[in-house]
């Protein structure tokens, strides 16, 4: 590790900040004993803020019908291969049920952007879930939608929002999404959620097509200057249905190395150890904790629709049923260290 690497690691966990060029220099000069200095002080701000706690959100896949066409994504329109789902509203409270039965306090309802899942229709479940589990969280991963329709869910009870920003770069976006998706509206939809109360989560893919050092600089400065409640990165991972079947997945090593800085950019951000990195090496998520992540999502979905909601290929426990889920994650969490906690982690600043 040169000292120039040293020094800006050394103000990171001090300032919690770094100019754009710092960052990329950080990127572009990472070694494995800058990663080892990082992850020491990513798990040492974590600890004073959270302890020991791995915060556990249920996740209901609750479709994979999506109007979008996202270049990198195994749901796209365009992929008439995939076998397509929607769970009813019976199907959605059945899963949040038996995941309040197994200790969940925190429900994520995620899903493609399908116009069946109008307000009405998500209104509706939310204030289902509120009534029959008052002390549980609802957060929402549904895409982009009108302010008007995020001022809705928030008034039927939703908590908190996640929307991937996936890339900070206008033009990295472009090449990532169709031409009738837009960066600005994008961003639009993350002020519009932070402005309507909502606990707002963001982040990227490391490692996508096209994206050098610059653009995960770009990334990390905007983490630093939105400071989301929620910030969950993961490596790409290629879909054999996609244009961008042939490009190589992310790494673990970067993927750590990135948690572990947005860990010091800031320390009480809720930071999931996402499923790709469990897909992409068999001790991933518990590498992905011991780099700063605080955060897993055991998957509540019915075991007959797991496969169906194929983002990338290769998606780990698609056949476990919600308790075994639960019960491997316990089970590896302890292994190294850390107890999995069913409060709902609001953040704590």
């Amino acid at each position: 590790m040169n000292e120039q690497v040293k020094e800006l690691i050394e103000r990171l966990n001090a300032e919690h900040c770094l100019s754009l060029d710092e960052y990329r220099y950080l990127i572009e000069n990472r070694s494995d004993e800058a990663a080892k200095l990082l992850a020491e002080y990513a798990v040492k701000v974590r600890r004073e803020i959270y302890g020991n706690s791995v915060f556990v959100r249920g996740l209901i896949e609750i479709g994979n019908i999506c109007k979008n066409d996202c270049l990198y994504c195994g749901i796209r329109k365009s992929n008439r291969n995939c076998e397509r789902y929607r769970l009813t509203e019976e199907q959605i409270l059945e899963c949040v049920d038996e995941g309040y039965s197994l200790g969940f306090r925190t429900f994520v309802m995620q899903g493609g952007e399908d116009a069946f899942f109008s307000d009405e229709v998500v209104c509706g479940i939310i204030r289902k879930i509120k009534s029959a589990h008052p002390d549980c969280a609802v957060t929402l991963s549904l895409g982009e939608r009108p302010r008007e329709s995020y001022a809705a869910l928030r008034s039927a009870g939703a908590d908190r929002y996640l929307l991937r920003h996936e890339t900070a770069n206008k033009a990295h976006y472009e090449r990532l999404h169709p031409p009738e998706m837009s960066f600005d509206n994008r961003m639009r939809c993350l002020d519009d959620l932070r402005a309507l109360g909502y606990r707002v989560g963001c982040g990227f893919m490391v490692g996508s097509p096209f994206q050098t050092a610059r653009e995960l600089a770009e990334d990390l400065k905007f983490i630093e200057n939105f400071k989301p409640d929620m910030c969950g990165i993961g490596p790409f991972v290629p879909h054999h249905d996609t244009p961008f079947k042939d490009e190589p997945s992310g790494t673990l090593g970067l993927t750590c190395f990135l948690l572990s800085i947005i860990r010091l950019i800031y320390p009480p951000v809720l930071l999931p150890s996402t499923t790709a990195l469990g897909t992409i090496a068999p001790d991933g998520r518990e590498r992905g904790i011991l780099a700063g992540a605080n955060v897993v999502m055991p998957n509540l979905s019915p075991v007959s629709v797991r496969k169906k909601y194929e983002l990338y290929d290769n998606k780990i426990c698609t056949g476990d049923e919600s308790a075994q889920c639960r019960s491997c994650l316990e089970t590896r969490m302890r292994s190294i260290g850390y107890e999995i906690v069913t409060d709902i982690g609001d953040i704590r600043k």
